[in-house]
């Protein structure tokens, strides 16, 4: 279906999903991600695409794909993709799918978890996804209040990773910990003040990387609560690091440790 009305129904719920409107549907922009959710096997509700895309040879085969999996499809101008694209310059498609299932993460033996405790920024939300997947992790967990881990800007970060891992979203900090700790899952917090260093701790039994507020980090209940607190050492006058960067840091080493 050509689409020639910015009024267009289709548009319009475009516009719904990538703007948090719609809390059953996720906003998935640029053809790399868009094909990612297709062998992710999410359900495709919608396509949009541009007719400067639809004319390319190389990319036919995934568009036909998106469309013969998609309920409603629809072609569109350069200019029309503009008025419902997330980015200043689009991507030349637009998916809409069903939010991935976030519930409680089912853990097989020996697990490593991250929990992302009232992160706002969802492009680290977005990195720590995609990190949290190449260093093996068995799932993450966003409590409350963290920035959601399907928004455009953290799907954008996680490069797919958001719909392979499995995610639960909306536990508070508390009931995180309790349930670490019904399933003997240690809980380990990354914090400045920390003396042990993240090096010397055993990250090869069941653990749960717990990443805090990125301005203010966990406060000292929540660190309190948790059974091991870590810092990174660092030289110079930095006090402390990007979260997205020492999530990474911690979870490599949990990854090396488990590796040898």
């Amino acid at each position: 279906m050509q689409i020639t009305s910015r009024d267009n129904s289709l548009l319009r719920q475009v516009r719904a999903v990538r703007d948090g409107k719609v809390d059953e549907l996720i906003y998935v922009e640029g053809l790399r991600l868009c094909e990612e959710a297709l062998r992710s096997r999410l359900t495709i509700e919608a396509v949009v695409v541009s007719e400067e895309l639809l004319r390319k040879e190389r990319v036919a085969a995934v568009i036909q794909e998106l469309s013969q999996a998609s309920k409603r499809f629809g072609s569109v101008s350069e200019k029309l993709l503009e008025s419902v694209s997330y980015t200043k310059t689009p991507q030349g498609i637009i998916v809409l799918a069903q939010r991935p299932e976030s519930s409680e993460i089912q853990v097989g033996t020996n697990p490593l978890l991250v929990v992302l405790h009232q992160i706002n920024n969802p492009v680290n939300v977005g990195a720590i996804l995609r990190t949290s997947e190449a260093a093996g992790a068995a799932g993450v967990i966003a409590t409350k209040n963290t920035s959601d881990p399907f928004s455009p800007k953290s799907l954008r970060g996680a490069m797919g990773s958001a719909f392979r891992l499995p995610i639960w979203s909306g536990p508070s900090y508390i009931e995180v910990i309790e349930w670490c700790r019904q399933r003997d899952i240690v809980t380990i917090c990354a914090a400045v003040e920390a003396t042990t260093a993240y090096t010397e701790i055993d990250w090869s039994r069941p653990s749960a990387l717990i990443l805090g507020p990125e301005s203010t980090g966990l406060t000292a209940e929540e660190l309190e609560l948790a059974d091991r607190r870590v810092s990174i050492p660092m030289k110079g006058m930095a006090e402390s690091l990007n979260v997205a960067v020492a999530g990474g840091v911690l979870l490599f080493e949990a990854a090396r440790q488990r590796r040898d």
